[in-house]
């Protein structure tokens, strides 16, 4: 790939369908690059002593994707030498083990990209229209997450 060509890029997707790690690395490869960093989010088999049996997302996509894209502008001004940013979320049932979410980020050093990719993860969970439903074996939760924005301003 020419240099040239290489310009910075975004890529976010919510999809129903199984989240690949390779296929996110991927998109954020480049030559100038010396750093890609990964955050994977998987589905975790308990929680508070409850054994959960898989995670339901739902999201309003349109503005989850608005949000997104706010998140990629965000980390562009505070780590101008960050290239591409890959934000993909899965919606619907995710099972045990699976990812619900992944952000790749690289750039030409280490630092610049570990700290994109968790203030991404960070600012992600706090600001963006994307909810959990955790399924138990004999009930269900609608999680909130205690950094979302919209669940603190009445406390």
């Amino acid at each position: 790939m020419d240099e040239s060509e290489d310009v910075p890029k975004d890529f976010i997707e919510l999809k129903s369908e199984k989240l690949s790690v390779d296929e996110v690395s991927e998109l954020v490869v480049s030559p100038c690059c010396g750093a890609v960093s990964l955050f994977i989010g998987t589905t975790r088999n308990n929680f508070e002593g409850k054994k959960v049996i898989h995670l339901e997302y739902e999201a309003y996509t349109s503005m989850a994707e608005t949000e997104i894209k706010k998140i990629c502008r965000d980390v562009r001004q505070k780590w101008p030498s960050v290239k591409h940013i890959a934000v993909q979320h899965r919606l619907g049932v995710v099972p045990i083990t699976e990812a619900s979410v992944i952000i790749a980020v690289s750039s030409p050093h280490r630092a610049e990209s570990l700290e994109a990719v968790m203030y991404c993860i960070n600012t992600l969970k706090a600001s963006v229209p994307i909810w959990k439903k955790e399924i138990y074996e004999d009930e269900y939760s609608w999680k909130e997450n205690k950094e979302c924005f919209w669940t603190n301003s009445g406390k």
